[in-house]
């Protein structure tokens, strides 16, 4: 019991914390991308529960986090739909970055920090590039309308999400390396 009441303590406390990520990183890139998306770091609490709790850990806190974006008018919904895809599949999907969790934390525990780094980035970019399949699918079939005059469809979404995914998710495995490499007792003390 005590370890479930850890969990979706803090299962909350980080998807509250990948919330206010976004929204500063909305407020940053709002001109850029004015049909959604952003540059941002709100995946690292993501990332950090998918390789402290599993699997489980990461996809329960990024569900939190679509719910939670829709929750407080943060998303841009054109259709229910859309909104699944875009905030709840999208988001969700990150944490399946945790499927790296084992091999991730055996080998930083074992002194293998580079081996060990490697399978955490590996899972980050999976994550992240789920996360893009569902924007981009998204952006095909809901935003087409917004493509320049004579641009293919499908060209256009890779353009516009791949753009933000990529440095998001460049921007967000640097920032969990460091926080790895800075306290990587507290963050892989697995709680289960």
């Amino acid at each position: 019991m005590k370890h479930k009441t850890l969990f979706m303590t803090e299962v909350a406390i980080f998807s509250a914390l990948a919330l206010l990520l976004d929204i500063v990183s909305g407020f940053v890139f709002a001109r850029i991308w004015p049909q959604g998306g952003s540059i941002s770091i709100a995946m690292v609490p993501i990332f950090l529960m998918a390789y402290r709790w599993g699997i489980k850990g990461g996809m329960a806190t990024g569900l939190l986090l679509g719910l939670l974006q829709i929750a407080t008018g943060l998303a841009f919904l054109a259709t229910p739909l859309q909104g699944f895809i875009e905030y709840f599949l999208a988001f969700t999907a990150v944490g399946l970055s945790g499927l790296f969790m084992n091999k991730f934390v055996n080998n930083r525990k074992g002194g293998k920090r580079l081996r060990g780094d490697i399978y955490a980035v590996c899972g980050m970019f999976v994550g992240s590039f789920l996360r893009f399949l569902c924007h981009f699918t998204a952006g095909i079939v809901f935003f087409g309308e917004y493509a320049p005059d004579g641009q293919p469809v499908v060209l256009y979404s890779l353009i516009y999400n791949g753009t933000y995914m990529l440095f998001s998710f460049i921007l967000s495995a640097i920032v969990v390396m460091v926080l790895y490499s800075a306290a990587s007792n507290v963050l892989l003390k697995k709680a289960i």
